[in-house]
């Protein structure tokens, strides 16, 4: 009879150890699943701060009586919103370089203030533009179509058709991770004209088109602070009405909710929209 009750009690022993076991990981599972569905949640909050960050940038960018319209030059504004603080930057589409309506020689002076030697600037102008010309002819002083893409070995050939995506540029022969991250802020699909407006181009696009980049930038420098201030500054003529909007909407813990989008004023065949999206990106930046 003892061994039979010792072994009853191992048995008991073990269910309990079995069942502590059990019951640990599913008390685990919960509070992981608690913290997945905090974070979502919390993810979710700060989107929509941001996305509110966006809409008033829009407002803000009309001009009105009681207020000054916002600059889309790329300056920095600062709005609080329910105790969140949401930091906008805004841009005129129209000041960046259209890769779609550019000629060769302003994408290879463009890419030679980025840095670039003259030679691989003239050769990767080229390039861009053969990539989206319906033939299959090199651009005079470089360029690539399909049998020079074949020739470095890789499968595809130039597309000759319009640019559709700005990541597609990282296809163009010649083009290489590091610039592509430097450039695509400074070029766009959305613009109406082949050169940039000077009044909202960052540096580089201004060195592009021959233009004074220190003396302009130190002049719209100069604007900001005084509409930072109060003061009366110049006004800038309205802009094109297609914007890149980042929102950064920061949190009581320091959780940075952001939101990056290039939209247009006014709507696309729906009723009541005030704005259409080209594009559209959102998450969480790192701290």
């Amino acid at each position: 009879m003892k061994p039979a009750r010792g072994a009853a009690l191992v048995l008991v022993l073990w269910l309990i150890a079995l069942l502590t076991a059990v019951i640990g990981a599913f008390a685990l599972s919960a509070r992981v699943e608690h913290m997945q569905q905090r974070v979502i949640g919390d993810d979710a909050i700060g989107q929509e701060y941001a996305r509110a960050g966006l809409e008033y940038a829009l407002h803000r960018l009309q001009p009105r009586a009681s207020q000054p319209a916002w600059v889309a030059d790329g300056r920095r504004y600062r709005w609080t919103f329910d105790t969140r603080r949401i930091d906008l930057t805004i841009l005129d589409e129209n000041g960046k370089i259209n890769l779609n309506l550019a000629d060769v020689s302003l994408l290879s002076a463009f890419l030679r203030a980025m840095g670039e030697a003259p030679d691989h600037a003239q050769q990767l102008a080229g390039a861009i533009v053969d990539w989206r010309d319906a033939d299959s002819l090199k651009q005079p002083g470089g360029g690539a179509e399909t049998p020079d893409y074949v020739a470095a070995g890789l499968p595809y050939g130039a597309r000759n058709a319009r640019f559709e995506t700005m990541g597609e540029l990282q296809r163009v022969l010649g083009m290489e991770a590091d610039l592509y991250a430097r450039i695509e802020p400074m070029l766009t699909l959305y613009s109406r004209q082949a050169r940039p407006d000077p009044r909202f181009a960052a540096g580089p696009v201004l060195t592009a088109l021959g233009l004074d980049a220190e003396r302009l930038l130190a002049e719209r420098e100069r604007a900001a602070a005084a509409d930072d201030a109060g003061l009366p500054a110049a006004a800038l003529a309205g802009g094109s009405g297609t914007y890149s909007i980042e929102s950064r909407a920061t949190d009581e813990r320091g959780r940075i909710s952001v939101l990056r989008a290039v939209v247009r004023m006014g709507a696309a065949g729906t009723p009541g929209t005030a704005y259409t999206v080209l594009r559209w990106e959102q998450g969480m930046a790192a701290r």
